[in-house]
């Protein structure tokens, strides 16, 4: 354990020059007093490394020392070899770069980890994008990437959801989030977090004025409050229904996002099974009727009606062909 965390302060002395004492500490989960003596070890065995006290000393590194050590162990060297999002990379630009960044990581790394690493990127493949997701507009991240690192307001054109007009707003990003495969603009607007899908973002300009982030508030705070947004069902409308057994596994798969419980506990009807749902809006509930009578909805009865209301709308549809 000693020696990983002095190679962990090795490595981030490297990566960022001057670290407080404290900083270190919490990072590694130990004590001041620790930080100070392995410090000391590392002086010893020849590392250049010094300690600064006072209001902005910390520990350091003298100028121009690198060491050639990875400190990759061969788990963390295969997880860099799984390319799990290629398709992220190619959003943003970096495929290139991701293979070059790789096949250097590859030349540093000790010898015997490298078939392992190379073995992982054979056999470990990840796609991020969904079944059935059918085709997706392309995406322009360019400007939102300008945006995002060089800490600027943009302006914005945005169509939301189940509207035809567009609409301009000006927003202080925060980052950019690969959810699923698709991407999200994570930012405030007026102050206010908000989820853009980029998909859905018509025009992208940078403004000369610098980002208005709340203080104190980062990327992954912001998004992890817009997620359980998203997924809190409070206050949806709770649907019971009943599925025919053979075609539960792909009710699940399709709807699964809207069910709050795991399908037919404690039943064993043998050609139905009970599932239960929520949905946010009436009219969600149409999309069962792409299983037309192998499922059926049992309350509550404003859901019976509005799929009722939806099939006889199908059937006036096509009445006329006889």
């Amino acid at each position: 354990m000693k020696s990983e965390r002095l190679l962990s302060i090795l490595l981030l002395l490297q990566t960022r020059g001057r670290v407080p004492a404290r900083e270190l500490a919490e990072r590694l989960e130990v004590s001041v007093r620790t930080i100070y003596r392995d410090v000391e070890a590392l002086s010893g065995s020849g590392v250049p490394v010094y300690a600064e006290r006072g209001r902005h000393g910390g520990i350091a590194l003298l100028p121009g020392y690198r060491t050639d050590v990875t400190g990759l162990t061969a788990d963390e060297s295969r997880a860099l070899f799984v390319l799990a999002a290629e398709g992220t990379h190619a959003a943003l630009g970096l495929d290139s770069a991701i293979g070059s960044a790789l096949r250097k990581v590859m030349a540093a790394l000790p010898a015997p980890h490298r078939p392992g690493a190379e073995l992982a990127a054979r056999r470990i493949l990840v796609d991020p994008v969904r079944w059935l997701g059918g085709p997706r507009s392309a995406v322009d991240l360019e400007a939102l990437q300008d945006a995002v690192f060089s800490d600027r307001r943009i302006d914005v054109r945005y169509r939301h959801s189940g509207r035809s007009a567009a609409r301009d707003y000006t927003v202080d990003p925060y980052g950019l989030v690969s959810k699923a495969g698709v991407w999200y603009l994570v930012a405030d607007r007026d102050g206010a977090p908000r989820l853009l899908r980029v998909d859905r973002v018509e025009a992208a300009e940078l403004t000369g004025e610098p980002v208005r982030r709340r203080p104190g508030v980062e990327l992954a705070d912001v998004w992890e409050e817009l997620r359980r947004r998203v997924e809190d069902r409070s206050g949806a409308i709770a649907v019971e229904a009943r599925v025919r057994r053979p075609w539960l596994d792909m009710f699940v798969r399709m709807n699964g996002a809207y069910m709050t419980a795991p399908p037919g506990e404690g039943h064993d009807d043998e050609d139905w099974v009970p599932v239960r749902l929520a949905f946010g809006d009436i009219r969600e509930i149409r999309q069962l009727l792409s299983f037309a009578d192998r499922a059926e909805v049992l309350s509550p009865p404003e859901a019976r009606r509005e799929l009722a209301r939806a099939a006889a709308s199908i059937v006036g549809l096509y009445a006329d062909d006889g």
